[in-house]
Parts: structure tokens; C-alpha cells; sequence
């Protein structure tokens, strides 16, 4: 049987690309015209040796193996089970950078976190990111909250649905901007009413198409708001990006405070190092419209302060617990976006109070390593 080159493609054309749902020919991922090349083996007769060139959308394809296997399969299948065939493989988007080169714009990375859930980590740093971009700074947010994702919500942004664009031969999601902050979200992936079910590995790969595979651009501040607790998450935003400085969020109860500790210890921990910028009281008591002056401690009177005193940390702010902060937080306008309310000048306070941190922290101490803890 002698080989042509359009045998080769209609080989290829069986071939469905998962990415597509096309046809290989029809996704236009056969880069050059297959090649045939004559061979003689030992025995006589005559064999023959097929190289074609697939192209790729990008290097972390996650079709890559299985498309290669099925199209070598295809030309075999079509073509003759001795044909040796050779597959390359080429990209149309550049590769992700290395870690350690990612993000090259961004000045300061700040993780928001908190030891438990429950205590207003990510209103925190919802309407952290806005006073920020209300004070003049170039602002960005990543949810990383993989399982519980709740910024799109927050920004009223939850049909907002990113697309590609090409930056430097390189094709990335361009981030959702709201309120002045760039922002993006799983949320923005999935179903909101479907509960994702994925494996530690899947989830760590999307948090980090989320950083590497994104515009983020120029920022002077790259807010990261964090799940609760210490997990695979928390460790692989250590081992890709080096953070500037942690800030902790608890309300003033007991059972919070010790799981702030927890908090604070993992960042501390001697293979971390991460700088803490401070912590950060919410809910720190109750006032009712109605009675604008009043405070009522419910969950305690400043627990988070005497710690923050403990473990010589600044305390930043203390946030009231105001049912319009819940309300705004529901209706997509977080609180910061207005600072003619106690709780708006409140995110405002506090996005100046981490500021001054910030600074004092870049004069003082090196540059964060990226962690290598495996």
C-alpha cells in the first residue's frame, strides 16, 4: 500500500479534539502537511514512516496525551499497524511562566485569611480590595476559594462570564473589573448550584490557571482571599507566588481566636516565613441602626486586640457587625463603595492602616521567598 499524504488527514479527520468537539482537520490543529517518508527494513519489502505536526491551544492542554495516543492510533488504524509514526507537538500560546517569574507587575500580594469559616474573611477582603482602588491604587482579587467561591456574588457579577484575550502571544482570561478592582473567580466557571467535587490536584491546577493563565497586568495590590483553615490551597499559593505579608481575620470569640493562632502559626512556621501585617476584628460588636451609638459585644470585647497584643502584630481594624454590611455584601454594592456610612470610612480605615503596614514591612524585611515545601 503506498501512503499519501490525504490518507494521513483523513486518518486525522476520525480524530474528535475534546477541546472543540471538532475533527482534528476541522479544528485546524494539523500545523504542516503530514509527511511520508519511505522505509526499508532488514527483511525487504517496504515500510513507511509518517510525521505530522499537531498544534495545540497551550502547553497545559488538558487533551494533550489523550489527542496524540488517539491520532497515532487513527493512522495505524487506517493506514497500516507497521507504519512507525512520529507526532510533534506545537503551541499557539506561549508557555506559563516558571514559577518564581509569575506576575512580574504586581508590587504586593496580600493572602486575607482566617483560621475558621464564619467570621467575614471574605466581606473582609471584598471591600479590603475596593477601599484600596477608592484610595487610588491599581487592585486585584482572586477567590481562591475553590469549593465555596462567593466574590461573584459579592460584586453582583455572578452572569459575568470572562474571556480569552492574547497578551504577548499568549492567550489569557481577562479578569472580571467591578468597582475599580480586577477580579477573578471559579465562580465564574461552574455552576452556582452545583457543588464542585474535585480532587486536591484538580482544584490546585485551577487556582493556578487563575494566576498564571490570567491578565492580571500592572497592580500595586493583588488581594488573595483564601478558604478557611490550613490546606493544599493555602500551600500551593506559597509555592507559586511570594507573598507579601498575611493579614488575619477573626471575630473576637474564643473558639475564633484559637483557630486565628493556628492561622498565624502556619504563616510564622519557620519553612514559610510569611510576614503577618496584622489581624483584623470583625464583628467586633453590634450596633442597631436605630441606636447608631450604642455597642453590644455578643461575641466577646476585643479578643482580637489582646491578641494581636499577644503575638505582637498590629491590630488594623475593628469592624462593627451592621446588618447593612450583610445586606450590601448580599446586593452585590459592598460597604466600601460608599464612605459616607461608618461602616464604608470603617474598609476605609482599614485599606490606609494596611497600606502603612505594607510599606513599613518593604522597607524592613527581604522580599518573601517562594515557599519549597512538598
Amino acid at each position: 500500500m503506498t501512503l499519501y499524504p490525504k490518507l494521513i488527514m483523513d486518518a486525522l479527520a476520525t480524530v474528535t479534539y475534546a477541546g472543540t468537539k471538532k475533527n482534528l482537520v476541522e479544528s485546524e490543529m494539523v500545523a504542516d502537511q503530514p509527511t511520508v517518508t519511505p522505509l526499508n527494513p532488514p527483511e525487504g519489502g517496504m515500510n513507511w514512516k509518517v510525521n505530522v505536526v499537531l498544534e495545540f491551544p497551550r502547553d497545559t492542554d488538558p487533551f494533550l496525551k489523550s489527542t496524540v495516543k488517539a491520532a497515532e492510533a487513527a493512522i495505524k488504524y487506517h493506514c497500516g499497524q507497521d507504519v512507525e509514526v512520529e507526532i510533534q507537538t506545537e503551541f499557539k500560546s506561549k508557555p506559563r511562566p516558571e514559577v518564581g517569574k509569575m506576575l512580574p507587575e504586581v508590587k504586593n500580594i496580600i493572602a486575607v485569611s482566617s483560621g475558621k469559616g464564619g467570621v467575614g474573611k471574605s466581606t473582609v477582603s471584598a471591600n479590603l480590595a475596593i477601599a484600596l482602588a477608592r484610595l487610588g491604587y491599581k487592585v486585584g482579587l482572586l477567590d481562591c476559594d475553590i469549593f465555596g467561591p462567593s466574590m461573584p456574588k459579592m460584586f453582583n457579577a455572578e452572569d459575568a462570564r470572562p474571556y480569552a484575550v492574547e497578551v504577548d502571544g499568549r492567550q489569557l482570561i481577562e479578569p472580571i473589573e467591578a468597582y475599580g478592582v480586577k477580579m477573578l473567580s471559579i465562580g465564574f466557571f461552574v455552576s452556582p448550584d452545583t457543588a464542585t467535587l474535585w480532587r486536591g490536584g484538580m482544584a490546585t491546577n485551577a487556582l493556578k490557571q487563575l494566576i498564571a493563565d490570567a491578565n492580571w497586568g500592572e497592580l500595586d495590590y493583588f488581594i488573595l482571599d483564601t478558604p478557611p483553615g490550613t490546606s493544599d490551597i493555602h500551600l500551593t499559593l506559597l509555592q507559586t507566588l511570594g507573598i507579601t505579608g498575611a493579614v488575619i481575620v477573626s471575630t473576637p470569640q474564643q473558639v475564633a481566636l484559637a483557630d486565628a493562632r493556628k492561622g498565624i502559626d502556619m504563616y510564622r512556621n519557620e519553612k514559610v516565613n510569611v510576614p503577618i501585617l496584622g489581624l483584623i476584628e470583625n464583628m467586633a460588636w453590634f450596633t442597631p441602626a436605630e441606636l447608631p451609638e450604642n455597642k453590644y459585644y455578643i461575641f466577646g470585647k476585643e479578643g482580637c486586640k489582646k491578641l494581636a497584643e499577644e503575638m505582637n502584630v498590629p491590630l488594623l481594624a475593628q469592624i462593627p457587625l451592621v446588618q447593612s454590611i450583610c445586606e450590601s455584601g448580599d446586593a452585590g454594592e459592598p460597604a466600601a463603595t460608599s464612605s459616607e456610612t461608618a461602616t464604608g470610612l470603617a474598609f476605609i480605615n482599614l485599606a490606609q492602616a494596611v497600606v502603612t503596614v505594607v510599606n513599613k514591612r518593604n522597607r524592613e524585611l527581604p522580599k518573601t521567598k517562594i515557599v519549597g515545601v512538598r
